[in-house]
């Protein structure tokens, strides 16, 4: 049977104390909702509908690429009436599931295991909270069987002593539940239509009720202020950092690995502390990641090692490299295997070929370096003339001495050797040594200044 996914986004979140819509607050660099979205659309769904409200205009433009249906709910008037908003457009034919865009962690398994129970009945995800304070009880007879969810506010004391709980997460065939729907009262303490009331017109009608247990508290987490949020995201951190490990990645301290993105990595790859992770990163076999780096977006190749304090994005790094400590590699740059990038070095834009250095206090942007180039400390291609950027080429096997100038557009031939201090403004040729300094004079008779 055809799934239809319906997410409800439109809370306001004030709990947050942000102009940013509670939906769209950041867990591992992306916001809470598109985590949902890239749950739901593991169980490869016909429809996603999101249901929003606050912020509405913020919403779409962040998640403007997502391929969901959105559905504004302009007055909220409770998870009841954020689903009516949805059903109209759903097939009866289709099981319909309900998720929360504030509930970022719950697994496409978990949710394949309620889908399982088949569409002729309610199916809702409970569970056990050693304090279910602010949670719907979920009540069942004396045969276990589920026949109404109270809402905290509702329940009284015997009621609220219970520790299983619903997390609003159901599904239903459509038709069912749009039935539901439609008979849903707002005689309750706040004055709105319950979703989880739809629990008690089933069991009035003789449809069978099943809660399924979440795995784990973490997949069900809510979140309603910073704290919360803090909370899920170490969650996050600490099922990431497990996954690896299990994969088989060394990662020194679990609890200092932070991963915003999509990793993909090889055999014997090691992690030290308070390594971030960002984007799509891809570690080949072998790569070895000093303590205090941050990489988005990269590619490093076998046997590559990144050395502490380092920062990357958006580069390519290939086998056999050495990079930092305290190395900057700038969106753009492309090394070759068995580079050297040293201490307090940046790239930007460029290509470095195979077996070349760039070793201490460098600048190399918008360049071509050949293989086997050894550029001095202190050198800076100077790309930028304050209106365009310009390229610096360097010829394999040149030797660039410290402190060089290479003012581009420029050209260093194949072998050539650039002395050291040097401001080289025109092409040096292959082979041979090019140097540019002025007279060195001593004056007689000066003398240091001293303070007045």
């Amino acid at each position: 049977m055809p799934l239809s996914v319906v997410i409800l986004a439109a809370g306001q979140g004030k709990r947050m104390k942000s102009d940013l819509p509670k939906v769209l607050q950041p867990l591992a660099g992306r916001p809470m909702l598109e985590h949902v979205i890239r749950c739901a659309r593991e169980l490869e769904p016909a429809t996603i509908h999101v249901v929003y409200g606050h912020g509405g205009d913020q919403v779409r433009e962040a998640l403007a690429g997502q391929p969901v249906n959105w559905i504004l709910q302009e007055e909220q008037h409770g998870t009841g009436h954020a689903v009516m908003q949805a059903a109209p457009g759903i097939p009866d034919d289709h099981t319909l599931l309900v998720l929360y865009g504030d509930v970022p962690l719950t697994r496409a398994a978990t949710l394949r295991a309620l889908l399982e129970r088949g569409p002729d009945r309610l199916s809702i995800l409970s569970v056990r909270l050693a304090d279910p304070t602010g949670y719907g009880r979920v009540l069942r007879d004396t045969a276990g069987k589920v026949y109404r969810i109270v809402e905290q506010r509702d329940a009284n004391r015997k009621e609220q002593s219970i520790d299983e709980v619903n997390t609003g997460l159901m599904a239903a065939g459509a038709g069912l539940l749009k039935g539901w729907l439609s008979r849903l009262s707002n005689d309750n303490a706040q004055g709105e239509y319950y979703l989880t009331d739809v629990v008690a017109l089933a069991v009035k009608d003789g449809v069978r009720v099943e809660a399924v247990l979440a795995p784990s508290t973490a997949e069900v987490l809510g979140v309603n202020d910073k704290l919360q949020l803090s909370q899920v995201e170490a969650e996050y951190r600490r099922l990431r950092a497990e996954a690896l490990l299990l994969a088989g990645v060394t990662v020194i301290d679990p609890a200092r690995l932070d991963l915003r993105g999509d990793v993909e990595h090889g055999r014997d790859v090691q992690l030290d502390v308070n390594v971030i992770l960002e984007g799509r990163v891809k570690l080949g076999d072998r790569v070895r990641i000093g303590p205090n780096v941050l990489i988005r977006d990269c590619e490093i190749g076998a046997g590559s090692v990144i050395n502490a304090n380092c920062v990357l994005e958006q580069a390519v790094v290939g086998a056999d490299c050495v990079i930092g400590p305290f190395a900057r590699l700038r969106p753009g740059a492309r090394l070759s295997a068995g580079v050297h990038i040293g201490n307090f070095c940046e790239i930007k834009n460029s290509e470095i070929g195979e077996g070349s250095k760039v070793n201490h206090l460098s600048y190399v942007g918008d360049s071509d370096v050949g293989s086997g180039v050894n550029v001095g400390a202190g050198t800076v291609t100077c790309n930028y003339d304050g209106a365009n950027k310009h390229r610096t080429v360097i010829g394999d096997g040149a030797f660039i001495g410290s402190g060089a100038m290479l003012v581009a557009p420029v050209s260093v031939g194949e072998q050539a050797t650039i002395g050291a201090g040097s401001t080289i403004t025109k092409d040096a040729p292959a082979g041979k040594l090019t140097l540019e300094r002025s007279k060195q004079v001593s004056l007689d008779g000066w003398k240091r200044p001293v303070k007045k």
